[in-house]
């Protein structure tokens, strides 16, 4: 006989749809299964097993990214290793060019990963500026109007009608230039000495091309063409023939002194090839700044050293001082050379534009030592007075230095290239 707690209780049979959704809040609430490999993959060192933590293996160091991924993110890794290019790079720019000192407070107060690093800034803006300056050097004159190899044809023309007719369009196309460009009267003398140059070569080949006939008709030789070609004075001769007379220094063994003599040689023919083409000897001179500043930078920590050295800082400080504001006088070359090519283009596009342009450059070149001063007065903190005696004596000596550095670096540059 059943009694009631032996009978099993009825449940009901649940239906398809209410079957399904059991199912699927199931899955949902149970954790996702991984493959062995999967999960090893994930959280070992491919190289020695070890657990990762990061980006890198704590153990090898081996990074987790390797080459095998997608291009866009090694270009992307690249810059930022190489360039420190990334965001950071926006949150640098603008306070490096309005807000003297304040990348270098901020360094030394330890915000440090917020900003490009010193010396990653100063080597972009760097390369950036100076092959900026160099491209625009080389396809167009920036500053006015370009002359480079005028008068060539006037030097060297055969006769005083030759000279006459290159003299008359040199001074055609210095006109035509001239009448289709606003200019403000800094520009008007620079076209009004420009044509009274012109004027005095050809002259000067005229006189010769006539003493020439006079010299036909009396029957004498003809004086020596003078040419276009200029000649290097050495020693205080300017007829100096290297193989009379060759460099003789008497402390210097023999091989130096040929060698010396072959630079002071080659330095002559590029002298020369100067007088007809000075754009390459210019841009080869641009092209060496950047080795001059990189060298004199710390000169010039060493000279915030020396000025400031009861302030008790280190010398890699006054070093992150130096970067700084190298990098924003790398960053104002830069502004300054785009808003000069925006005025070239404006010159003829936009007249109006041209004036607003020029004004901004005037203003430009007046920021850059006023915020190199507010920049040294803000992060070593002393009076105005004292500021300003410093920053004069730094100015001056720095000034100096770089002078010399180009004027050697140029020299080389002649008699080596």
């Amino acid at each position: 006989m059943h009694t009631p707690a032996d009978e099993q209780p009825i449940v009901p049979l649940a239906s398809p749809v209410e079957a399904a959704a059991a199912d699927a809040d199931f899955d949902a609430a149970a954790p996702t299964q991984e493959t062995p490999r999967e999960s090893a993959t994930r959280t070992l060192c491919a190289n020695c097993g070890a657990p990762l933590l990061g980006e890198h293996c704590y153990a090898c160091g081996q990074p987790v990214k390797g080459m095998i991924r997608q291009l866009s993110s090694i270009l992307a890794d690249f810059a930022d290793t190489v360039l420190n290019i990334d965001s950071r790079i926006f949150r640098t720019i603008l306070p490096l060019y309005v807000r003297p000192g304040y990348l270098t407070t901020e360094y030394f107060a330890g915000r440090r990963v917020r900003y490009v690093t010193p010396f990653r800034l100063y080597f972009f803006l760097s390369i950036a500026a100076f092959f900026l300056v160099q491209f625009a050097v080389g396809d167009a004159n920036i500053i006015g109007i370009n002359l480079t190899g005028e008068g060539d044809a006037i030097s060297t023309a055969p006769t005083r009608a030759e000279a006459e007719k290159q003299r008359d369009a040199a001074i055609a196309r210095i006109n035509t230039v001239a009448a289709n460009v606003p200019t403000n009267d800094r520009a008007k003398r620079k076209i009004d000495a420009s044509i009274e140059k012109l004027q005095k070569r050809a002259q000067k080949r005229i006189d010769y091309l006539d003493s020439v006939e006079q010299a036909k008709a009396k029957g004498e030789p003809p004086p020596a063409d003078p040419g276009p070609d200029v000649k290097v004075s050495l020693g205080g001769d300017e007829n100096w023939d290297p193989k009379t007379t060759p460099v003789a220094i008497s402390w210097l063994p023999a091989f130096a002194n040929a060698k010396l003599t072959a630079l002071a040689v080659h330095a002559r023919e590029n002298a020369a090839r100067i007088a007809k083409d000075p754009k390459p000897f210019v841009i080869g001179s641009i092209g060496v700044l950047p080795q001059v500043l990189f060298v004199m930078m710390p000169l010039f920590a060493l000279m915030l050293k020396i000025m400031y050295i009861f302030k008790r800082r280190l010398y890699m400080e006054h070093l992150v001082v130096a970067l700084h504001s190298h990098a924003f006088i790398f960053l104002s070359l830069l502004v300054i050379t785009l808003t000069l090519m925006a005025a070239n283009w404006a010159a003829q596009a936009a007249p109006w534009l041209k004036t607003v342009l020029d004004w901004l450059v005037v203003g430009m070149w007046t920021w850059l030592p006023i915020y190199l001063f507010a920049m040294q007065k803000r992060v070593y903190k002393q009076g105005w007075i004292m500021t300003t005696l410093k920053y004069g004596v730094i100015g001056i000596a720095y000034i100096v230095l770089v002078s010399f550095g180009v004027s050697a670096a140029f020299l080389v540059s002649l008699a080596t290239t």
